[in-house]
């Protein structure tokens, strides 16, 4: 398996980000507009919750299927497919979705979309651009992911404010066709690299587990996706709530502007931590940035009543320590995995990842109604249970191999 030889890595990765931030352009459309639907359709915390976390339901249900595939074709043509799934979903919810059920549906297929793309494009990347760099190259790439979620967030916002909900997420639909137009254009085709005889299952759950250093790595990655979309979907709702306990007070940017700006943090934190993790150690750097972000969580969740610049500083500040060690772990995924196992392997890491993510946002709506739903405890003990997830990750990355220095 090997690459043409004009294709440059640099070039690569700055084609694969932007398709990736392309392709999520309907991603925050719905977390964007949590507290708007919630209010229209008359949603409680857990029905919201169920909207904002069926999309990772869909990656899971997907991602064995769309990633493993890559062991046996050509990732491009896997992420192309998959565009048209986020497409149909995004404008499936802005055309027919009129409360939790349909739009559960229509979030479902959109995230299948993702499960075709986001890993696949990891695929694409790591089968094109190997050696020393390819580290780097992965940071860069993982990271993009909070441009697109930044972006999405703030075209969200804005085109609500024009046309309402139902047209945006019409429109936002469109990104996902442009980023397959890209992809198949500006990538060359390269060949799989052959499998094994017998060829293994596409979701090969044992293989993946039974290895300490990747298991680590999933389950460290389950502890993190569950904090992090659970804190995407709900950002927006909370920054609003934050603002109305300061009526008093002029706020700079709107909330879906503010959630914007705060996802834009994650993109340095992201490259930044991958870089640390890389000089002290993986294992090392991973425990202490989760331990903080538990710590973090359960602060920024009490913050909102007391001043709404707190609650933004507390966030972000959250934010940022979800974010710092992304890259790492999937980098250290990836340099523990064999390139025959490769695409398999990243199918069980983003079965766990998105399976957690899933929950996380479900979990926090019912943690926020089983607490009154409203006002500084229901907020505090929802933000609390994104905190609990995560502090489960450190003791799962201690499954990872103790002899790992990289």
């Amino acid at each position: 398996m090997t690459a043409p030889a004009n294709d440059s890595g640099l070039r690569i990765v700055a084609l694969l980000c932007a398709a990736e931030v392309l392709g999520m352009t309907g991603f925050s459309t719905y977390p964007a507009l949590l507290a708007q639907l919630r209010a229209a359709w008359g949603m409680s915390g857990t029905g919201a919750g169920l909207i904002g976390g069926i999309f990772f339901a869909g990656y899971m249900g997907a991602v064995p299927l769309l990633t493993g595939l890559t062991d046996r074709v050509d990732a491009r043509r896997v992420y192309a497919f998959s565009t048209l799934l986020s497409a149909g979903g995004t404008v499936g919810f802005g055309l027919f979705a009129d409360g939790v059920w349909s739009a559960c549906l229509f979030q479902a297929i959109a995230g299948a979309g993702l499960a075709g793309t986001y890993m696949p494009g990891l695929k694409a990347l790591t089968d094109r651009v190997e050696g020393p760099l390819q580290s780097r190259f992965i940071a860069f790439y993982t990271s993009s992911f909070g441009i697109g979620a930044s972006a999405s967030l703030l075209l969200g916002g804005w085109i609500d404010a024009q046309l309402g909900w139902a047209w945006t997420f019409i429109l936002c639909s469109v990104g996902p066709l442009a980023s397959a137009a890209l992809v198949l254009r500006g990538l060359a085709p390269v060949a799989p690299a052959p499998l094994p005889q017998p060829a293994p299952p596409l979701l090969a759950l044992r293989p993946a587990l039974a290895e300490r250093a990747t298991l680590g790595y999933v389950l460290g990655y389950a502890a993190h996706s569950w904090e992090l979309f659970g804190l995407r979907a709900w950002m927006v709702a909370f920054i609003a709530f934050a603002y109305a306990q300061s009526p008093g007070a002029e706020a700079a940017w709107a909330p879906a502007a503010a959630a914007a700006a705060i996802n834009l943090l994650g993109i340095p934190a992201s490259i930044l931590g991958n870089e640390f993790a890389a000089r002290i150690g993986r294992r090392r750097y991973i425990l202490g940035v989760m331990s903080a972000s538990a710590v973090l969580a359960c602060l920024a969740g009490f913050a909102g009543p007391l001043a709404w610049w707190l609650a933004l500083l507390l966030v972000a500040l959250h934010f940022i320590a979800v974010m710092a060690d992304s890259a790492a772990l999937t980098a250290g995924l990836v340099a523990a995995t064999p390139p025959t196992k490769r695409g398999a392997t990243l199918a069980v890491y983003s079965f766990f990842g998105f399976g957690a993510g899933f929950l996380g946002p479900l979990a926090f709506g019912w943690v926020f109604d089983l607490a009154g739903g409203e006002g500084r405890l229901a907020w505090g003990l929802a933000f609390a249970s994104l905190g609990a997830a995560c502090a489960c990750g450190p003791l799962a990355v201690w499954f990872a191999q103790r002899k790992e220095r990289t």
